[in-house]
């Protein structure tokens, strides 16, 4: 290992024990001692990192309230039903599914279900997942790269502005992290263990993490198996062949993990389990090649779609305003683009204009973007650095797979021409932070060389300048900006003097080279941590913005129904608006299997969080999905399954002018059969009588016209 002249491997003897103190327990003295042979500072600091970051994330947590409701009633609903948890059902007897394979409401439904369902169980296990993530990251870069550095990539994941979000939140996003980076740190003890039977094991355990990850958000998970192979390839000690094997022994664990539960929900009689979301034949794994896999890098996403992994499936519906494409908004191809985004048109969907400028837009900038520049560039000089280390060498190791992550990640969500998000970038954080540690730490030992210096200096001025352009982007503390560049310029100057000549005031230009390098990322996530997100879209940082390139306001933290914004009109009952209390009263004393029935899950989801009882979520998220059919509707509503239907689809679910072979696909039903949620909703007011209930308007289905 190249760790040996690492000053942050090197053991510091400890101090003699007071005999006159009491002896303390074996597992306390490890707990806050930490290894033998570890600095006494190292422990205690990583105790005091934990803790911040549990703070950070954990801070006035119940506030966010339903954060996404789309999710939050999937995970209400797996506290009322073991059927409705299994499969990640919107609703307890099972109607339809979210758009996702269900691990992580998995997490957030049994903490539901142990401490009552409300803000802080459901929220609480996505902010303990962004302190384990943080924490192996931690033990992964300790183990090749010393304390020092592993604490320097611990702490830029916690403050990661997105990452502080989506660890408060309930997208499947905070799982997904998880996984990977636990993916990671498994691959590292592969890799130490290489051409052992341990070995083989620790990548089976990292092909194990894999699939849970593909339950989590499906295909997305597999960014970062290019990353962990090539790990395995380059670094592991083994022969060629015996790399070759293990590699193939993760990938049969990949399947097996994954594999179970789609096996199972492929097998399971579609006629007694809930449909699943976002898919056009009922499919899981349709749903994973398709709308959640290759539709998302290649632009022809086709289904229902759901907010979480994004908006949107296939064309907008018709009537529904063209800015709409699907759940959770605005997506698909055409689509004119959600907040920042830009025209529509190939690679023009939600998030902007595809190319290897959109993560530098407004719209993505200020999410993990922060010290991308930086890392690419302590990428480059890092490996230039170690260019004759042997191949084995762990700190060039780590390198190889920070690095592959962080490209990787980068290249596929700014060329994807699918729908994307700027929280999606919380998946590429781990790379950027874990890359920009290892490299400054690699540069840093080689100050003494000029190359090295100049490396710095332009690291730390172009990250605050950089910095200065993601604050005017989103027009926030204007002058922080300035404070930025001048700490830059000092930070820059002082890191060019060469460390036979350092004094106290190179130590103080130092530090501000890192206020410099981390003050803007630093506050957009503190403004990030402070304030309360709910929608089904949102992002890091402040309210607002000026945009930039492809890019409208950035920065937005409302992610409800934007069709009133963008000129069109909801019909009532919009994401995140209350019921009346009316409106509730009436749903509780339902007394039928679903209360009520409404058109897609953005008007379903705050009637049945605020009622407690099961609204059904006709045609899933946005109304597209093909369940329930309309004689399957009719034969619930005859045999007194369905008590009231509610007007007001949110995003897409209502619009009105829409065609009945809008929705014609492969269904429930079985072939041709229609999720015809317009079908269903003319059905209604031709048979029933409306009423208003709290300015809402209602259908009563046990009383038809006579």
């Amino acid at each position: 290992m190249s760790t040996a002249t690492d000053p942050d491997m090197v053991a510091t003897s400890a101090p003699p024990a007071d005999p006159s103190s009491p002896p303390r327990p074996p597992w306390v003295r490890r707990a806050w001692r930490g290894r033998a042979d570890d600095p006494r500072w190292v422990r205690p600091a990583l105790l005091g990192l934990l803790a911040v970051t549990a703070l950070t994330y954990l801070w006035n947590l119940g506030a966010t309230g339903d954060a996404n409701t789309f999710y939050a009633a999937a995970v209400q609903a797996g506290t009322q039903s073991w059927k409705a948890w299994l499969f990640g059902a919107l609703d307890a007897p099972g109607l339809i599914t979210v758009d996702k394979p269900p691990a992580s409401l998995w997490v957030m439904a049994l903490s539901g279900r142990i401490f009552g369902f409300g803000p802080w169980s459901m929220l609480a296990p996505q902010a303990l997942m962004g302190v384990a993530s943080v924490g192996l990251l931690y033990l992964t870069a300790r183990r090749w790269a010393g304390p020092r550095t592993a604490l320097a990539a611990g702490a830029l994941l916690a403050a990661t502005p997105v990452a502080v979000l989506m660890f408060r939140f309930n997208n499947p996003d905070a799982m997904l992290v998880l996984t990977m980076v636990a993916a990671l740190y498994t691959t590292t003890r592969a890799i130490d263990a290489a051409g052992r039977r341990a070995g083989t094991w620790w990548i089976v355990a990292t092909g194990a993490l894999v699939g849970l990850g593909f339950l989590t958000k499906q295909l997305q998970v597999m960014l970062v198996v290019p990353a962990l192979a090539l790990g395995v390839l380059v670094v592991a000690p083994s022969r060629l062949r015996r790399r070759i094997g293990d590699l193939l022994a993760g990938a049969a664990a990949i399947v097996v993990s994954a594999g179970w539960f789609v096996a199972l929900v492929e097998i399971w009689p579609a006629s007694s389990r809930p449909y699943i979301g976002g898919s056009t034949t009922n499919s899981l794994l349709e749903l994973a090649l398709g709308y959640n896999g290759l539709g998302r890098i290649f632009g022809n996403e086709r289904g229902g779609g759901g907010p979480g992994g994004g908006p949107g499936g296939g064309a907008p519906p018709a009537g529904a305003p063209r800015a709409m494409g699907g759940p959770g908004g605005m997506g698909g191809p055409g689509a004119m683009g959600g907040p920042g985004g830009g025209p529509g048109g190939p690679g023009g969907g939600f998030g902007g204009q595809a190319g290897i400028e959109r993560l530098f837009t407004s719209e993505f900038s200020g999410q993990a973007s922060w010290l991308l520049p930086a890392a690419i560039v302590l990428l480059a000089a890092a490996l230039w650095a170690l260019r004759r280390a042997p191949r084995t060498d762990r700190t060039r190791g780590l390198l190889v797979l920070a690095g592959a992550w962080m490209l990787v990640h980068a290249l596929v969500f700014s060329y994807m021409s699918g729908i994307i998000h700027p929280y999606y970038t919380v998946a590429l954080a781990p790379g950027i932070a874990l890359t920009t540690a290892v490299g400054a730490s690699v540069v840093w030992r080689r100050r003494t060389e000029l190359w090295s210096r100049v490396v710095l200096a332009v690291v730390v001025a172009g990250t605050a300048a950089w910095s200065a352009v993601i604050l005017t982007q989103h027009a926030w503390l204007p002058w922080a900006r300035w404070v930025l560049l001048v700490v830059g310029v000092l930070g820059a100057l002082a890191v060019l003097v060469p460390p036979a000549r350092w004094s106290r005031v190179a130590t103080v230009g130092v530090l501000a080279a890192l206020v410099a390098v981390l003050g803007g990322s630093t506050a957009f996530a503190a403004e990030t941590a402070v304030t309360p997100h709910q929608g089904s879209i949102v992002s890091a940082g402040p309210l607002g913005g000026t945009g930039g390139p492809g890019g409208g306001p950035g920065g937005r933290r409302d992610g409800g129904a934007r069709d009133g914004a963008r000129g069109g009109a909801t019909r009532g009952g919009p994401e995140g608006e209350t019921p009346s209390p009316q409106l509730v009263a009436l749903l509780r004393g339902a007394g039928t299997r679903w209360a009520a029935a409404t058109d897609g899950a953005m008007s379903q989801a705050p009637l049945q969080l605020a009622s407690g009882v099961p609204v059904m979520a006709m045609g899933g998220f946005m109304g597209s999905d093909p369940a329930p059919t309309l004689a399957e509707f009719q034969a619930d509503v005859a045999s007194g399954q369905v008590r009231y239907y509610v007007e007001g689809g949110g995003p897409g679910g209502g619009a009105p002018g829409r065609s009945p072979g809008d929705d014609a696909r492969v269904g429930r039903g079985g072939p041709g059969a229609r999720g015809t949620t317009a079908e269903i909703r003319t059905w209604v007011t031709q048979h029933f009588t409306p009423i208003d209930v709290g300015g809402r308007t209602v259908y009563d289905l046990s009383a038809p016209r006579s």
